[in-house]
């Protein structure tokens, strides 16, 4: 069993802390009001509710779920609580268009986890599950065509940790691919621009951007 962390209460934390949860790890959700969230949220004995980072502080891995956007600013204020963790960054760092659909990338020559990993140095970043809807982090076998996890990130025992929890979440060794170093994750972000315009041609329906052979 893991201690688990997932900063962010929304859709992507919530469905990564049940499917976790189930798999038999302790997880907390860690969230700016821990009260209205254990509210709004479906009780479970493996699933704790707390600030963000007492949740940092806690955990042997931690999720962050949070807006990219606002990621780096929330994840470097908790610089020391996430030392000696996993972080695992599920999420995109974009400008929004005026549908509030992602239109462009806040970090064009980096990526979110880059800036990350620069802010956090005592913490191992891994990159993964941010080229897909949130519903197919937690069911990758819902997709017709087996999708991709890509894995992006400096650490080899981090990277063997989250594709351990990758599993868990249903992902098998085949549909995991490791790109390499942190910096591939510019690659896998910029993925996000795609995102929009499948979505106005055929609605918010499960999918992922995969890799076929």
């Amino acid at each position: 069993m893991t201690r688990i962390g997932i900063l962010g209460t929304g859709r992507v934390g919530t469905h990564l802390a049940a499917k976790l949860s189930a798999a038999g790890h302790h997880v907390t959700l860690g969230a700016r009001n821990p009260e209205d969230a254990a509210h709004a949220s479906p009780p479970s004995s493996r699933i704790t509710f707390a600030d963000q980072r007492t949740t940092a502080r806690t955990a042997d891995v931690v999720i962050n779920a949070t807006p990219g956007d606002s990621s780096l600013d929330r994840l470097t204020d908790l610089r020391g609580e996430l030392g000696g963790t996993i972080l695992i960054d599920v999420s995109n760092a974009t400008l929004d268009d005026d549908d509030g659909l992602p239109g462009a990338l806040c970090y064009p020559d980096s990526s979110l986890a880059e800036q990350l990993q620069a802010a956090l140095p005592d913490t191992q970043v891994v990159k993964t599950l941010n080229t897909m809807l949130f519903m197919v982090m937690t069911a990758p076998e819902t997709l017709t065509t087996p999708p991709t996890a890509y894995l992006s990130g400096d650490d080899a025992h981090a990277k063997r940790t989250v594709t351990a929890l990758l599993g868990d979440l249903g992902w098998r060794p085949e549909q995991i691919e490791d790109l390499g170093g942190i910096t591939t994750a510019r690659a896998t972000e910029a993925m996000i621009l795609v995102v929009p315009h499948i979505l106005r041609r055929h609605g918010f329906k499960p999918f992922a951007v995969s890799l076929t052979r």
